[in-house]
């Protein structure tokens, strides 16, 4: 296998995993680094970016679910829904954090779009703590911790 196709194969595989398709990217990361191919730290990256992207979408996903609030349907309408946004753009943020955490962490960055947590900050915390996951992974898999 190619080294790009091993890392477009990482990157898929890391970007489908953060949405609520089930996927296993940290075996497939700690596969690649068991082989020894491709140097760990191109694969953390390729993976972090991936993982990232992936709940990227899921934001996005959150941002236009957010304008169908005024429809019947919707579980928290007006005040209620204004009450968490701002709770949740207080408090809410550094939830993010756990991100990475399977069956918890994609719902929360959904629901980050769904209260409009700033882009930006957005990435920066969900990107520190996918890698902060992928560089643990790769330690306990090489045998560093």
């Amino acid at each position: 296998m190619t080294d790009l196709a091993t890392y477009a194969g990482m990157l898929l595989t890391a970007m489908i995993a953060a949405t609520v398709v089930p996927a296993q990217s940290e075996a497939v990361l700690a596969g690649l680094l068991v082989a020894g191919q491709q140097p760990p730290w191109a694969l953390i990256l390729i993976a972090s970016i991936g993982n990232t992207a992936g709940s990227c979408l899921n934001w996005l996903l959150g941002v236009n679910i957010e304008r169908l609030r005024t429809r019947r349907w919707f579980p928290i309408h007006g005040a209620s829904f204004d009450r968490a946004q701002r709770w949740y753009h207080k408090y809410g943020k550094w939830s993010l954090l756990l991100s990475w955490v399977p069956l918890i962490g994609d719902p929360l960055t959904l629901a980050a779009g769904v209260m409009r947590e700033r882009f930006l900050v957005f990435l920066i915390i969900v990107g520190a703590a996918k890698t902060m996951r992928y560089v643990v992974i790769a330690a306990l898999t090489l045998g560093a911790l």
